[in-house]
C-alpha cells in the first residue's frame, strides 16, 4: 500500500496516531520496532544531533539526506520536518517535490520566521495559506494521499496567552480550509488549551506532548480521551538519548563501569541483530 495512503487511513481512523519524533535511522528504526505505526521526522533534533547552535543551521539538502535515510530505514510511515518550506511558495514546490521524491508519506509545513532571530515571529496568513495550495498542488498529480501537516507557531507569537490561542485556532481553521490534512499547534501548556483548540478547530488536530512546558500537565492517554487525531513527542528521543550517553560517560569516567547495569544500557546480540537487521 502506498505509504501517504496508509497515514491517512491511521490520521482518520478512531484511534490517536501517536508518534514520536526520531533523529537519525537508528532512532526510526526503534520507533518501528516499539510498535508505533509511523515516524516523524524532527528538524530540531537533527540540529542537536549535528551539535548545530540553531535548527535553521541544517540545510534543506541536509534535511533531505537525514530523512531519506531514515526512510531507508523502517518499514512504517516517515512524516518530514519541512520547515518552513525554506522561502516563498515557489520554493515550497520545490521543497515539497524533493521531500515526495524522498519517499515520506507527508511532511510539516510552518508558519514560522525561520530567519534565525531572537523569539517567534510568523508570517502572514495569505502567505501560509499560499504554501499550503501550492504544496497541495504540487502533490495531487503524483501522490494525492501525501499528508500536509499545517503548523502554526501563532501560540509562541504573542505575549497575551488568550489572543494566541485564539490566533491559533483561527490559523488553524484557515490552513485546514486552504488544504492541508491536519493541523499542528505546538507550544499546548495544559490540558485546558487542548480543549479549547479541539472545540475550535474544524478538522484533525496534532499536539506535541511529552515538551519541557506541558509534561507534568497533560498524558497521553488525556489527549486519547479529548479525541486528538495525532501527538507528536519533538524531544523525547533525542533527550533521552543524550542523557544516556551522558550518564555512561560519567560512569566511565569515574571508574565505576561495574555500576552499570547491563540489561537496561546493552542489548543482548539477538536484539542487536534486530535493530540492524544483520
Amino acid at each position: 500500500m502506498n505509504k501517504s495512503k496508509k497515514l491517512k487511513e491511521l490520521l482518520n481512523s478512531e484511534e490517536t496516531l501517536i508518534i514520536p519524533d526520531a533523529y537519525d535511522p537508528v532512532s526510526a528504526r526503534l520507533v518501528e520496532m516499539a510498535g508505533f505505526k509511523a515516524v516523524q521526522c524532527s528538524g530540531y533534533s537533527f540540529s542537536i544531533a549535528a551539535a548545530r547552535p540553531k535548527e535553521i543551521d541544517i540545510s534543506r539538502n541536509e534535511n533531505l539526506e537525514i530523512t531519506r535515510r531514515m526512510v531507508n530505514a523502517v518499514g512504517v510511515p516517515v512524516m518530514a520536518d519541512a520547515e518552513d518550506g525554506y522561502g516563498d511558495a515557489m520554493e515550497v514546490k520545490r521543497t515539497v517535490q524533493a521531500f515526495m521524491d524522498a519517499g515520506v508519506a507527508g511532511l510539516n509545513l510552518e508558519d514560522q520566521l525561520l530567519d534565525g532571530s531572537h523569539g517567534v515571529s510568523i508570517i502572514s496568513s495569505e502567505a501560509m495559506v499560499e504554501k499550503i495550495r501550492v504544496a497541495k498542488e504540487t502533490t495531487e498529480s503524483e501522490n494525492p494521499d501525501f499528508i500536509i501537516n499545517a503548523r502554526t507557531d501563532a501560540l509562541k507569537s504573542l505575549d497575551n496567552r488568550e489572543d494566541a490561542l485564539n490566533l491559533a485556532a483561527e490559523r488553524a481553521n484557515q490552513y485546514l480550509d486552504a488544504g492541508a490534512d491536519l493541523t499542528f499547534a505546538p507550544y499546548v501548556e495544559t490540558i485546558e488549551e487542548v480543549k479549547t483548540l479541539k472545540k475550535e478547530v474544524k478538522g484533525p488536530l496534532s499536539v506535541a506532548a511529552g515538551m519541557p512546558y506541558n509534561i507534568k500537565n497533560f498524558s497521553i492517554t488525556d489527549l486519547e480521551d479529548l479525541g486528538v487525531e495525532r501527538v507528536s513527542l519533538p524531544t523525547l528521543l533525542i533527550y533521552s538519548s543524550l542523557k544516556a550517553i551522558k550518564n555512561s560517560l560519567n560512569h566511565i569516567k569515574k571508574d565505576s563501569l561495574m555500576e552499570l547495569d547491563d540489561k537496561d544500557l546493552l542489548y543482548d546480540i539477538k536484539d542487536l541483530k534486530d535493530l540492524i537487521r544483520l
